[in-house]
C-alpha cells in the first residue's frame, strides 16, 4: 500500500510542507509514481494552517499552469521556476522568484528527515505504521526547532 515504481526499485514519496525554519507543518505521504503537481492538493489538505499560507514556494517539478491557478484561488502566490520548454508560464515575476533562494530550508527538512534511519529504508509493509514514524520524526524536528 502506497508503494510506487521508482528507477532504482519501490519507494513512498514524502510531500511536506514547512515554514521560513523548516518546521514540518503538514505531510502527506503516497506511492514514488504519480508527479508531485498532483499530490500537492492532497498536502495541502493536511496542512492544519493551509488557509494562513501566503507563499508556496517550490522546485521546477511542479512547473504547471494548473496547479499556478489552483494556488491563485486559494490566494497563495506560487513561487515556481519555469522550466525551459514552458514558454507559456504565467507568474514569471523576477521580484517573487527572488524568494526561491530560500527553498533550501526545506531541502535541509527533507536531510533532517533522512537522518531518521527508519523513514530512510521502509520496511514497514502498512502504511499507517510507516505513516506514524514520519510524523513522529517530524514532531521531533518541530520540537528540536522550537526548542532553539
Amino acid at each position: 500500500e502506497k508503494v510506487g515504481k521508482t528507477k532504482k526499485g519501490k519507494g513512498t514519496k514524502w510531500m511536506l510542507a514547512t515554514d521560513k525554519r523548516g518546521t514540518p507543518l503538514g505531510a502527506y505521504l503516497d506511492a514514488a509514481s504519480p508527479a508531485e503537481v498532483t499530490l500537492v492538493e492532497k498536502t495541502l489538505e493536511h496542512t492544519p494552517h493551509a488557509k494562513h499560507m501566503k507563499r508556496f514556494v517550490a522546485d521546477r517539478g511542479y512547473d504547471s499552469n494548473s496547479l499556478r491557478e489552483f494556488l491563485l484561488n486559494r490566494n497563495i502566490l506560487p513561487i515556481i521556476p519555469k522550466r525551459s520548454n514552458n514558454t507559456k508560464a504565467m507568474c514569471q515575476d523576477g521580484r517573487n522568484l527572488r524568494r526561491y533562494a530560500h527553498r533550501w530550508t526545506v531541502e535541509r527538512t527533507f536531510a533532517w528527515l533522512g537522518w531518521f534511519r527508519r523513514l530512510l529504508v521502509r520496511h514497514e509493509r502498512l502504511i499507517t505504521t510507516y505513516r506514524g514514524f514520519f510524523h513522529f520524526a517530524c514532531a521531533l524536528l518541530a520540537i528540536r526547532v522550537l526548542l532553539k
